[in-house]
């Protein structure tokens, strides 16, 4: 297996320039998740990386070898899509082998192969079933079988779970999981949902409008985010974010009509900043306070209680135990000052 490396990579259709001089080193092994909102270019940098779009500029190195310019088929790279793309006609012994068959490969190494990767996938027993008698799930593991056999440097996967129903990715992801741990192989993955991310990742690549926002572990973007953007988009529910302006005592927040104090280095008196703040590290004061909760999401071990402010802003807190606020209650919020970020309001960085 190896790594992928990709230099100033620039994709352009005619004059509008879709994805800006990406720098990016996937390590050996790796799992690697490539996240965003729709449109953010994820997809179309996948798939410069798999050949399927070329490259405007740049470099992309597969190991040592530079692949900006090789055919689909000399990257050593397999991907998994979407859509599963099976052959109706053929089963799944036959969907998984026939990228072999069709090279040339003898029969008994495919039938090896095609056996390997069943055993890995658990589909021993639907090898003689067409795809038409599967689940969604279980075509995409015949799907990701089929990759596997090709015996790939790099698998790549371009959000492969968005046809399934909830209960599905869940098992999906496990199946994604277990595979990598597994086999040890390179792999970048593609989604929007930034659950599956932070589950699947070992590195997390946020990407908007074709630049990459933050690159790093699931974790660390999640307690240390670089701007405001990643810090509403990693986490569910996202980040609360409220306007404020730095005074002598710390930042006025007129949603909270206070003054709240942080343990961040603020700018000049009179900057306007953004507070954010985690819905799990607030407190919920019942019986006190101007904050009317208008709605309570109860999950069972958890309910999310949300909160209108008369600045018409929202606030999401994270209630556990027995005692929770109601729809109705009129609350209060406390938070601890290290658990604060603040983030300037002009350029939405961090301020640390």
């Amino acid at each position: 297996m190896t790594g992928v490396t990709l230099q100033g990579a620039i994709k352009r259709y005619g004059e509008i320039q879709v994805i800006h001089g990406i720098d990016l080193q996937v390590e050996d092994g790796e799992f690697c998740v490539f996240v965003g909102p729709s449109g953010c270019g994820k997809s179309t940098l996948l798939r410069m990386i798999a050949g399927l779009e070329e490259t405007s500029e740049g470099t992309i190195r597969i190991g040592a070898r530079d692949v900006t310019r090789a055919d689909p088929s000399e990257r050593g790279v397999a991907m998994v899509f979407q859509t599963y793309a099976l052959y109706p006609h053929m089963t799944v012994e036959q969907n998984m082998g026939f990228g072999l068959k069709m090279n040339g490969v003898p029969k008994a190494e495919v039938a090896a192969k095609v056996k390997s990767a069943s055993d890995i996938l658990k589909l021993d027993e639907y090898l003689k079933r067409k795809p038409a008698n599967l689940s969604g799930g279980q075509r995409q593991r015949v799907a990701i079988g089929r990759a596997i056999v090709r015996g790939p440097e790099v698998f790549l996967f371009d959000e492969p779970l968005s046809n399934l129903d909830a209960e599905l990715r869940v098992e999906m992801r496990v199946e994604i999981a277990r595979l990598h741990k597994e086999i040890g192989a390179t792999m970048i993955y593609v989604t929007h949902d930034q659950v599956e991310a932070m589950t699947l990742a070992d590195k997390i690549v946020v990407l908007r409008a074709g630049h990459i926002e933050q690159v790093g572990a699931p974790l660390d973007l999640y307690r240390d985010p670089d701007n405001r953007f990643v810090a509403g988009f990693i986490g569910s529910p996202a980040m609360n974010f409220l306007k404020g302006t730095v005074t002598d005592g710390g930042i006025a927040v007129p949603a909270l009509d206070r003054d709240v104090t942080v343990d961040v280095r603020l700018p000049a008196v009179g900057t306007d900043v953004i507070l954010g703040i985690r819905p799990e590290h607030i407190e919920v004061q019942r019986g006190q306070g101007g904050l009317s909760a208008d709605l309570s999401e109860a999950l069972g071990g958890v309910s999310y209680l949300h909160l209108a402010t008369h600045t018409e802003e929202r606030i999401i807190a994270e209630e556990r135990g027995d005692e929770r606020a109601r729809e109705g209650d009129i609350v209060d919020i406390s938070f601890e000052q290290r658990r604060a970020m603040v983030f300037d309001a002009a350029t939405e960085l961090r301020i640390r």
